[in-house]
């Protein structure tokens, strides 16, 4: 919901605290207008699917970094298991663009989705069997980057499917709210699971949350795919879809933005299970409270998008988003207070949250639908491609100077960029 006293931007009415009698009915548009995508039937089954498959994703993902770290004592391993998630990423992603611009998207995700179980099931075993090796999270982490080469496209791709145009802004926004819905129920629950029953279950859990997703993807009625006349090769149209990010400024930037966020402000994550045991002191249940509580904040900011979807201030929400998550992340790198870095963690997935639904939400508003796929391929790599460099960066200074330092200098970076392109790319703050 929106806070106290917020006005309506399209009626300039107050929509909470108004003591009016349209304040019940301007409540109730907010509520709709935020939750516009969910009155389509397909976007439906695949938001609750998700919603459960990623819970058990990031129960997975906290389960795996602390099990590394255990296994390791090392936050450059840390880095490197990241690291080899995103090599195939580089090797496919602009290839899986052109696939997804071919092929229909659901069968796409319905196979990769189904790998990604497999994996999970592969790890809980390896566990359970008291036999795993870091090396072994290693190249699961590497075939996990082959399937998401091609996942993280087509699941950009294919929300324009669901929902149409219309509502393809809110859909977006409301994808990255599941996202930190499940941030803050999964990592809870994997720090229960870790303290009492072990990193073997959190996988396992995971590999069985998949069904609900893949259930939902089999279950839609989507319209007859009808494929685009292929006028040239594979090569050809992965040079179409840079030529038009090249020459779209708008484009380019708002991908060059998510790019150093990635490797430089969002590598702070690698290093959260380094920083809750040795800076802050706590156990796997409190790397658990400040995955949870950074998913708490992001989801505020993803609702807050969603509601303002129709808003013609983006660039604005983008700028602040831009500048208060690196200002935030540099104010965690400094807490040695546990409940302290609770509240900045959470500010800082608000600030990060602001900043790449807006810019994701810009993008797929500009970007024609015959090159959706290869855009989003682009934006995919920058987004998910990147991070793990920044994982490996972060990962290596924190080992060589200490993990809040390997946080700091990372956030100051990002400031820094985001300082500059305020200043010398003005025309990002007046995007609608």
């Amino acid at each position: 919901m929106m806070p106290n006293g917020l006005a309506n931007p399209e009626a300039g009415a107050v929509l909470v605290g108004d003591a009016g009698s349209g304040a019940p009915a301007d409540r109730r548009r907010v509520f709709t207008r935020t939750f516009a995508a969910l009155q389509h039937r397909n976007y439906r089954l695949y938001f609750f699917g998700q919603l459960v498959s990623l819970v058990g994703t990031w129960m997975q993902m906290v389960a795996q970094g602390w099990l590394v770290y255990q296994l390791t004592n090392s936050p450059l391993y840390l880095g490197l298991v990241s690291f080899a998630a995103s090599i195939p990423v580089w090797a496919l992603s602009l290839g899986a663009g052109v696939v997804i611009d071919r092929v229909p998207r659901r069968y796409v995700l319905i196979a990769t989705q189904t790998v990604a179980m497999l994996l999970a099931f592969v790890l809980a075993a390896l566990v359970f069997a008291r036999v795993i090796q870091p090396w072994h999270i290693l190249i699961l982490s590497f075939l996990l980057g082959i399937s998401q080469a091609f996942d993280g496209t087509a699941r950009q791709a294919f929300v324009k499917d669901m929902v149409g145009k219309e509502d393809l802004m809110n859909a977006i926004a409301l994808n990255s709210a599941l996202f930190n819905m499940s941030r803050i129920i999964g990592p809870a629950l994997a720090g229960i699971a870790l303290a009492s029953v072990g990193a073997a279950w959190c996988f396992f859990l995971n590999g069985l949350s998949f069904l609900a997703v893949i259930a939902g993807l089999m279950l839609q009625q989507m319209p007859k795919f009808v494929a685009q006349p292929r006028t040239a090769s594979v090569w050809g149209d992965i040079q179409e879809g840079l030529r038009y990010i090249r020459d779209n400024q708008t484009i380019s930037t708002l991908i060059l933005i998510v790019s150093v966020s990635s490797v430089f402000g969002f590598a702070y994550a690698a290093l959260l299970p380094a920083y809750a045991q040795d800076v802050v002191h706590v156990d796997a249940q409190g790397l658990g409270f400040l995955s949870t509580a950074s998913g708490l904040g992001a989801l505020c900011g993803a609702l807050m998008v969603a509601a303002l979807s129709h808003t013609r201030r983006k660039g604005v929400i983008l700028t602040v988003g831009n500048l208060f998550f690196p200002l935030m992340l540099i104010l965690f790198s400094l807490s040695r207070s546990f409940p302290l870095s609770l509240l900045l963690m959470a500010a800082v997935g608000w600030g990060f949250m602001i900043q790449n639904t807006t810019a994701n939400t810009l993008v797929q508003s500009i970007v024609p639908d015959r090159l959706r796929g290869r855009v989003m391929s682009v934006y995919n790599l920058a987004f998910f491609g990147l991070s793990p460099i920044g994982s490996l960066q972060a990962g290596f200074v924190a080992q060589q100077l200490g993990v809040p330092i390997g946080l700091g200098w990372g956030a100051v970076a990002t400031l820094l960029f985001g300082l500059f392109i305020l200043w010398r790319v003005p025309r990002v703050r007046l995007l609608e």
